[in-house]
């Protein structure tokens, strides 16, 4: 087995970071965690996500509260698969799952908190590729039809073509995660990938997305501090050896 990455401290110290919006912690931790893959570290971070559970109201119990972690991590693993794949979705879900009480999950054929499979067969794709293009531009402000005309013309418009058919069907959604908190899940997904030229525009998305900032600035540095206690540290923009980022992290 791999040696651990999260502790006890380092729990304590991403649910408490400066700044972070509430209850985003977790689901930021679980995101950066797939694309480092280590999806066994992941029911750690839900645990600790389930004992520090408060209610938010008198009405909320604390079944309802867990539910709404639960239901949070799993549409931010969905999500990520938008910019890494699925296979590591696959995984951190479906850890993720060993450690969730039946009581906990969403089972087929029931009750769908996204509403997704209404979405594919019963609404016109016309409707939700739109829905798609207006989150797409809102991300990329007065760039965004630059930035899709590079994929159309990427040397195959299927390139383009799948990246409506995400921010339609996937990221677009905001029935659990709101746009902001997309944003974060995309930023916390991009960073232990060292890809700096989407970072910077999902860092600036995350901005037109509704975040402040010191939001964005707090979703970028826990990001980080997970990578870096996974062994991952600043690397020469020439270095072969080693794993981290080759150039410095792009911020706001």
């Amino acid at each position: 087995m791999p040696p651990s990455i999260i502790t006890p401290i380092l729990l304590h110290t991403l649910r408490t970071w400066p700044h972070l919006p509430s209850n985003t912690w977790y689901f930021i931790t679980s995101v950066t965690l797939s694309f480092l893959n280590r999806p066994d570290e992941i029911p750690k971070v839900f645990q600790h996500a389930i004992e520090k559970a408060h209610t938010s109201t008198e009405k909320t119990s604390k079944q309802d509260e867990h539910l709404i972690i639960a239901r949070r991590m799993r549409e931010a693993l969905v999500k990520a698969a938008a910019i890494g794949g699925l296979p590591k979705t696959i995984n951190a879900l479906l850890t993720l799952k060993n450690a969730t009480p039946a009581h906990l999950m969403d089972g087929p054929l029931g009750f769908s908190p996204t509403s997704r499979p209404v979405e594919i067969y019963d609404v016109p794709a016309s409707q939700i590729l739109q829905r798609g293009q207006t989150f797409f531009d809102k991300v990329y402000g007065k760039v965004s039809r630059r930035v899709m005309g590079q994929m159309d013309r990427s040397g195959t418009e299927d390139l383009g073509l799948t990246a409506r058919l995400m921010y339609g069907y996937i990221l677009s959604n905001t029935s659990v995660l709101t746009a902001a908190e997309t944003s974060f899940v995309l930023i916390a997904g991009l960073i232990p990938q060292d890809v700096n030229p989407q970072l910077k525009g999902h860092l600036k998305g995350a901005i037109n997305n509704g975040a402040t900032i010191e939001e964005v600035r707090a979703v970028r540095d826990i990001a980080i501090r997970v990578c870096e206690a996974a062994g991952m540290r600043a690397l020469g923009e020439r270095s072969l050896d080693g794993w981290g980022w080759h150039g410095e992290v792009a911020k706001l």
